[in-house]
């Protein structure tokens, strides 16, 4: 194995694979700065272009593109409080508001720095796991990939702050949204109202972009100023990489979370920050996450990047997309002659290892490129809100429009958008909505081959009673937290009289 990675090596080295990969990285960052677009719009904008290439060379393209595409999102989501891509909604949560305190630099620095490390060991796990591939996803069938979803769905209340009952009916308006459309197990559509729009659902780039986006829009107009009010840029990049490697223990193991949600599939990245996200906010000590903590985007950035790594190896190995993205490079490897199973780990062996060196590469280059983008794409934020407003908004709907390139899609966005709003004006938290519509089918549809298949037995499997017992306890001693955070602050107020 080691001397197939060496060969595996040189051969991504060879000059013209190199400039293809770089050319993958460029359209990557352009991709994750434009909101509304993601890896899996990038990746069919190239699959024409890789038909008859070489394998090397057509998945240095595909890699670098995928592998960067959550490290150019980070602009967007820190400087504007909009989603670059469905994989940075929980970067959002601290990065908008340090940039608004000036220190937008400081918040990409640390995110830029997570994002290559946590993309290294997603690469570094797809090689690793090679080997240990076959018997691990063989293990998770309907009943444990339900469990995973109700895992999910468990850090709605987790992400609510200081109102899990909030959080949880926002979670189940998520659900509800999720279930528009056709059902997964029996033939019937659900609350289509006899619209053929909503009989295929609403789309995920519309929801993320409309309760995230669409609030900040009216707030910007409302409010006088740019985003920074003018403040200057301060704690610099370097700052944020030391932020970085002082909570070395939380980037590594964020990166370690999001490596194996990206091994399961069906969950996809739309919500592997927020589980980084809502586990670092539950384990670290004297957190101010939601108000600008660095931590708070240390955790979701190391995530994201690695998630890539550990989708793969479903993928490539199995064939069975890990994500939308994946699923789009399972038609890549088609077109250039592959086929994804056993044959990836024989004859194509090279390439996969090729893959695995690829997405490491790309990821640390790509990291330093954004870095250096960093100081003039931050005076965006300098930019008077009026006048970047209006802009922002050709933007998100040309990004809602492109979901199903229908005037159905501006309508939804303008909807959500509404709900959003009022939302956070009665500061009821965004995140769990996005949570529980991300995993509303998945669930439905786990749940109903879990019951025809095994009835009610799967509820006896230790892996199930394993899952449910580690929910069991996110929830308990996230309240349990909270109840001594308040009692500790009420002694302190009465201490202070």
């Amino acid at each position: 194995m080691l001397e197939a990675a060496w060969e595996a090596l040189l051969i991504v080295l060879h000059p013209s694979r190199i400039g293809f990969m770089f050319l993958g990285i460029f359209i990557g960052i352009f991709v994750g700065l434009l909101p509304g677009l993601s890896g899996t719009v990038g990746m069919s904008l190239l699959l024409p272009f890789v038909f008859g290439l070489d394998p090397f060379v057509g998945m240095a393209l595909l890699i670098g593109m995928v592998a960067v595409v959550h490290t150019g999102d980070t602009f967007p989501s820190i400087l504007l409080g909009i989603p670059g891509t469905s994989g940075s909604q929980a970067t959002i949560m601290d990065g908008y508001p340090l940039a608004k305190q000036g220190q937008a630099s400081r918040a990409m620095g640390a995110s830029f720095f997570c994002s290559m490390v946590g993309g290294v060991v997603g690469g570094i796990s797809l090689y690793l796991m090679i080997p240990f591939a076959r018997p691990l996803i063989s293990a998770f069938s309907s009943p444990e990939l339900f469990m995973l979803t109700m895992l999910g769905l468990s850090m709605a209340g987790l992400l609510a702050g200081k109102s899990p009952i909030k959080g949880i009916i926002s979670g189940l308006l998520g659900l509800l949204i999720g279930s528009i459309g056709s059902a997964p197990a029996v033939a019937e559509y659900r609350y289509t109202f006899g619209s053929l729009y909503l009989s295929n659902g609403v789309s995920l780039p519309v929801v993320a972009l409309a309760i995230f986006a669409f609030p900040i829009m009216i707030t910007m107009l409302s409010s006088k100023g740019s985003i920074t009010n003018n403040r200057p840029i301060k704690g610099g990049i370097m700052k944020g990489v030391i932020d970085s490697l002082r909570n070395k223990f939380l980037v590594f193991r964020s990166a370690v979370i999001g490596t194996l949600i990206g091994f399961v599939p069906g969950l996809g990245g739309s919500v592997v920050d927020w589980i980084a996200y809502g586990a670092a906010q539950k384990t670290v000590k004297n957190n101010t996450f939601g108000q600008g903590d660095i931590r708070g985007v240390i955790a979701p950035e190391s995530a994201n990047n690695a998630k890539e790594g550990g989708s793969l190896v479903p993928t490539l190995l199995f064939g069975i997309p890990g994500s939308g993205t994946t699923a789009i490079l399972l038609g890549g490897l088609t077109l250039m002659g592959l086929e994804a199973g056993p044959r990836m780990l024989g004859a194509d062996l090279p390439v996969t290892l090729s893959i695995v060196w690829t997405l490491v590469f790309a990821n640390i280059f790509g990291a330093l490129l954004c870095m250096a983008l960093i100081r003039p794409i931050s005076k965006i934020s300098f930019i008077p809100s009026e006048k970047i407003v209006p802009f922002l908004l050709v933007l998100l709907i040309l990004g809602a429009y492109q979901s199903n390139f229908s005037w159905g899609d501006i309508i939804v966005f303008i909807a959500i958008g509404l709900l959003g709003y009022l939302m956070t004006i009665l500061d009821w938290p965004r995140p769990p909505l996005l949570i529980g519509f991300v995993l509303a089918i998945s669930a439905e549809r786990y749940y109903w081959i879990s019951i025809e298949r095994y009835g009610w037995e799967w509820l006896t499997n230790p892996i199930v009673i394993g899952i449910g017992l580690v929910i069991a306890f996110l929830l308990t001693g996230g309240m349990l937290m909270k109840r001594f955070s308040k009692s500790v602050e009420s002694k302190g107020g009465d201490m202070s009289l």
